[in-house]
Parts: C-alpha cells; sequence; structure tokens
C-alpha cells in the first residue's frame, strides 16, 4: 500500500428461502440446508485505508463495543495474516440501513464487504476462498456475502452453490423485537432431523422454515407479523427472524402492500438480485 485511498462498497440484505435443520453436529453447531437470496437493499461502508496500523470503525452506536462489532473483527482478522504489512490500518464509516437481529444478514454482509474491500485496498490479493475461509470464523452467514452470490447451502452455511434464482420482489416486516438466534437453536423442541432435500424439490416448492413455529411461540409480534402478511401470500420467517417476507409477482404489488402496512413495524420492499453489488464495487479498485 503506497497510498490512503478509499471505497465506498455496498453490503447486500439476504433472506433465507427456508431453512431446514438435517441435525446437531459434536461441536453444537447445526447441520442445515438453506436457500440464501441477496436482495437490493442493504448497508453501505466507506472504507478509507491508512498508515497508522489502526482500525478504527464510526458509525452508529449498536449497543456493543467495537472489539465485538463484526466489522471491526474482519478488518483485524485479515490484520492478522502473515503477509499483511503491520502499518495497514483504516477507518470505517457504517451507514446502517439494516435492523439488527432481523435475520437480513446485516451485520455479516457488513463484515464480509469490510473482507473484500481492505483484500483489495490493502493489495493482499487473497481469493474469494480464502476470504471465505477467514469469513467462516467470524459467522456462519458471513461467507455467502464475500461469495457475493445468491446460494443453495448447507453445512453450517458454509457449503455454497451459486445459484440463478428468478426474479422475485418482496415486501419485508420487521415486527418490534429481536429474536436471539442462540435461544432458538438450542432450545429443546427444535426441529433438528428434517431429511436433507435435494434443489429440484425446493424449486418445485418443498421447503419450510423449522425455526418458524418455536419463533412465532415466543415472540407474539412476529407470529403477528406472519398472520398479516399471510393474508397476501405465503409469508415466511427468515432465518431465525424477527423479519418476516412474501414473495409477489410485480414491484407494483409489493408497494401497494407496502401502503397497508401498520406501525410499529418497519418494512420495505426489494428486490431479489443473484450477484451482489459488493463485487461490483470492488473492481473499482482492482
Amino acid at each position: 500500500m503506497t497510498d490512503s485511498r478509499q471505497l465506498r462498497i455496498r453490503a447486500p440484505a439476504k433472506i433465507n428461502l427456508f431453512l431446514h435443520i438435517t441435525g446437531r453436529r459434536d461441536d453444537g453447531y447445526h447441520s442445515l440446508q438453506t436457500v440464501f437470496q441477496l436482495l437490493d437493499i442493504g448497508d453501505t461502508l466507506v472504507v478509507e485505508t491508512d498508515h497508522s496500523g489502526v482500525i478504527r470503525l464510526d458509525g452508529p452506536d449498536l449497543g456493543i463495543a467495537d472489539s465485538d462489532n463484526l466489522v471491526v473483527r474482519a478488518a483485524m482478522a485479515l490484520k492478522a495474516l502473515p503477509g499483511t504489512p503491520k502499518h495497514c490500518g483504516a477507518t470505517i464509516r457504517l451507514d446502517k440501513q439494516l435492523p439488527s437481529g432481523g435475520g437480513l444478514g446485516g451485520g455479516s454482509s457488513d463484515a464480509a464487504s469490510t473482507l473484500l474491500a481492505l483484500n483489495a485496498l490493502w493489495h493482499l490479493d487473497l481469493s474469494s476462498t480464502s476470504l471465505q475461509r477467514i469469513a467462516a470464523t467470524l459467522g456462519a452467514d458471513v461467507p455467502v456475502f464475500v461469495l457475493g452470490s445468491s446460494a443453495w447451502a448447507e453445512g453450517v452455511g458454509e457449503r455454497l452453490t451459486p445459484l440463478e434464482l428468478p426474479a422475485a420482489h418482496y415486501l419485508l416486516l420487521k415486527p418490534d423485537c429481536s429474536v436471539n438466534t442462540g435461544e432458538i437453536f438450542s432450545h429443546r423442541e427444535l426441529t433438528r432431523d428434517t431429511l436433507p432435500i435435494t434443489m429440484h424439490a425446493f424449486f418445485a416448492g418443498d421447503s419450510r422454515n423449522d425455526c418458524e413455529p418455536i419463533v412465532r411461540r415466543l415472540y407474539p409480534e412476529v407470529d403477528n407479523a406472519l398472520n398479516w402478511l399471510g393474508n397476501f401470500g405465503d409469508a415466511r420467517l427468515t432465518g431465525t427472524g424477527a423479519c418476516v417476507f412474501c414473495r409477489f409477482g410485480s414491484e407494483a404489488q409489493a408497494l401497494e402492500i407496502l401502503k397497508q402496512v401498520r406501525s410499529p413495524w418497519q418494512a420495505w420492499v426489494a428486490t431479489g438480485v443473484n450477484q451482489s453489488p459488493a463485487l461490483k464495487d470492488v473492481e473499482q479498485v482492482l
């Protein structure tokens, strides 16, 4: 790195079109199958490199220490690599649009965009596969955002197969609550023995979210949102929530239902994308 450089990079949201828990591993993690659908909404980061050797985060107060923030942890993971010069530093400004604890992957996507941006700005020249390995140490949803493609996922979410999904428009609702992911995955009544399915079965409509029954029971706000959105189509939970979504045939249809959303729900209309805009942003540097 010879000069200070800056990159504005997007961090797209995702939804899980389905989520099957197929087993529990000896290390306590769960085996799963899911499809990650990337969306055209998300957060934005401005990453500016310097020679200070220090990582600084500038953004909203998320109620956690910077050292616990996935963005900082991602940057520090790259700094810890043997090939990263000690003087590499950065200031990362985070424009947070996605809710925390909503199941839209905001924090994971922010971390992935940090990895992609600093890999380019610091001239580390790490492959996508190498970055995905680092991403997997940060969280189960981070690798798919580094891959930068909507994908079929297995394992704990790290075994990824890129997918070309048909065009789709979604209405997303965020109830006035946050779901504790650990609480759901540790719940004794969580279904953990769903038989694996094929991609063909998924495209034929044979899928569900195994977390949804427990989330609906423990979080009445989510249950209410699913019941309301279910009046307009097949409403589903994304991940462990709290966000729920419904697919519509056109953006105009989704926007029409958006007008009926009541407070205190947050709501967005989003379009599915198969390629992450973060990859296009990184091309400015490469």
